[in-house]
């Protein structure tokens, strides 16, 4: 998840460290999980690590490409990663945005244990497989629809689906996000979100909660955020519209080439007329590998006509905080760059 980026690149370290910050007493515990190089005392796919550390490394991933000069025309996120696009759209300021992440995992670790599958098959030839609190999660791509639930239910629901053929994946979750199970998460955000101010997106932002660009109403809204949990992400449907809209560049800022593989298989980007690319591997790898790709990425971008800032660039390779590993209880090492979030 771009550790390699942290401690070598400065406004990603910079990044990181503001939203952490931001996290209280167990931001340093969050950080130091992520970064330690034996096992963590939380395990990662746990949601009281997977949810903040998704957020923090998306959006610092975010950060760093607006600092090297590129400027998007639209932002679409995925689950978590849609409150990263809307902290980067000027939605809700980014202690904000934190606090409602934090909420989120406070409420999560509340609801009975669950998980999430991935299934090659279209949303349709799934529903006679649905029930109990076993639901549609999301619909990322034609013949790729995840399901989540709590446990029992949602093992059965695979059982199924297995000895009739289908091809499943189990996703590494432990919470039941998008499923009717998150019901009482979702009441429970719903009051914990409405002092915020949210406003207007500063720039097109599209939603997989609606399949499309999220209006005014629904980003000033506490309820749309708290029932998010329970929703299911139609990110297919929005990268419709988006890719009908204009032919663009898709970055993805976010752990591994996940999205990028979904976006891919669309039609638009198989016949040319727009493109996918990944800032980071699409497997774990040594630091050096997170930077590499990261330059490929900047490469793919300058040739596609946009002109990253070589300076800011450059610090891939010649800036480092060299941040001593974190641990439980322990300060962050701050990044002394110029730009930061």
């Amino acid at each position: 998840m771009a550790a390699g980026l942290y401690g070598r690149e400065p406004v990603f370290t910079a990044a990181v460290d503001a939203v952490v910050s931001h996290m209280g007493p167990e931001g340093p515990a969050i950080v130091a999980d992520w970064l330690t190089d034996t096992a963590p005392a939380i395990d990662i796919d746990d949601v009281r690590r997977a949810q903040p550390l998704l957020f923090a490394v998306d959006y610092a991933l975010g950060r760093m490409v607006l600092s090297w000069g590129v400027r998007p025309v639209a932002l679409l996120g995925h689950s978590a990663g849609e409150l990263v696009a809307a902290t980067l759209a000027g939605v809700m300021p980014l202690p904000d945005a934190v606090r409602m992440v934090m909420a989120r995992v406070r409420e999560a670790v509340k609801i009975p244990p669950g998980g999430m599958l991935a299934v090659a098959a279209s949303e349709e030839r799934l529903r006679p497989y649905l029930g109990a609190d076993v639901a549609i999660a999301a619909v990322n791509a034609n013949q790729q629809v995840m399901l989540a639930g709590s446990a029992r239910p949602l093992a059965d629901v695979e059982a199924r689906l297995r000895a009739d053929g289908f091809t499943v994946v189990t996703v590494p979750a432990t919470s039941p996000f998008h499923s009717p199970a998150m019901a009482p998460a979702s009441d429970a955000l719903e009051a914990r979100y409405a002092g915020i101010p949210f406003r207007e997106p500063s720039l097109a932002l599209y939603s997989g909660y609606t399949g499309g660009l999220m209006s005014p109403e629904d980003a000033r809204s506490p309820r749309f955020w708290a029932r998010q949990v329970t929703d299911t992400v139609h990110f297919l449907p929005a990268l419709d519209e988006l890719l009908a809209a204009e032919d663009v560049l898709l970055v993805e800022a976010g752990p591994r080439q996940t999205l990028t593989a979904f976006a891919r298989r669309h039609r638009a980007v198989r016949l040319g007329a727009s493109a996918a690319l990944a800032l980071l591997p699409a497997r774990p790898g040594t630091p050096v590998a997170d930077r590499q790709s990261t330059l490929n990425a900047v490469a793919r971008l300058w040739t596609e006509g946009h002109a990253p800032n070589a300076e800011a660039v450059s610090r891939l390779w010649t800036w480092s905080a060299v941040p001593a590993r974190p641990t439980a209880g322990a300060p962050l090492a701050r990044a002394l760059a110029s730009t930061s979030s």
